[in-house]
């Protein structure tokens, strides 16, 4: 014990804090707790007043958008509540601690995917530009409509054609099968006595046929005479 006595007391004691230094800290502790009365009172305030906005833009027919201004996260998670309790839609957008803003919809009228992503890449967004992208969109539609046609319509095509040119892959054998019949109906010709029309030509001259032609006529004409005389009875 003499030992441990021996070393608390040649251990240095703590400073001791002078009546000074007490003053400071206690009216700083006073600026704190203002400051924090003064943040509850804005705070209270505001949440008045968004309540107050809130039910009014319930309570209007004619608003489907309600915006206000950039505002620190504190109060954004304020609207979010009051919104919320109201039955409302409420997106952020813009950028964290420059000008983050929050937006709030009605449950009837929410918000178009086309107008968030506006919206959230910090573009304007109206019944105009709605209007035109919608128009956009359904040409856009239609010209994907008629290029499905054309696919199906080429499909179908492609699926009537055969897929292997046969008369070419067996052009020689068609070849051969003409030839066999060639052949077979040059031997029917003469098998049953025709000529080739090669033959049949007239190689006669004029002269020549028109004197064959006065001799038929002029045998015909003595054997219908011939035919015409009465016979002689002996």
């Amino acid at each position: 014990m003499d030992l441990l006595g021996s070393i608390m007391k040649s251990m240095e004691k703590p400073p001791t804090i002078d009546n000074k230094e007490k003053l400071r800290q206690k009216k700083a502790q006073e600026i704190y707790l203002k400051q924090q009365c003064k943040e509850k009172a804005k705070i209270l305030k505001f949440r008045n007043e968004t309540e107050k906005k809130v039910t009014d833009f319930v309570q209007d027919d004619h608003q489907t958008r309600l915006k206000f201004p950039p505002l620190n996260k504190v109060l954004r998670n304020i609207v979010h509540e009051i919104a919320e309790d109201a039955g409302m839609i409420a997106y952020s957008f813009g950028e964290e601690e420059v000008d983050r803003y929050i937006m709030i919809f009605k449950k009837e009228t929410p918000p178009s995917e086309d107008e968030l992503n506006a919206l959230r890449n910090g573009q304007q967004w109206n019944d105009e530009i709605a209007k035109r992208l919608q128009a956009q969109r359904e040409q856009e539609k239609l010209e994907e409509m008629l290029d499905e046609q054309k696919r199906m319509m080429q499909k179908r095509n492609n699926q009537d054609k055969p897929k292997y040119n046969y008369k070419e892959k067996f052009q020689h054998l068609v070849g051969l099968e003409a030839a066999e019949q060639a052949a077979r109906k040059t031997e029917t010709n003469k098998s049953y006595g025709f000529v080739p029309s090669e033959n049949k030509k007239d190689l006669r001259s004029i002269e020549q046929t028109l004197a064959d032609i006065r001799e038929k006529k002029r045998l015909k004409m003595e054997n219908e005479s011939s035919q015409s005389e009465p016979s002689k009875i002996d």
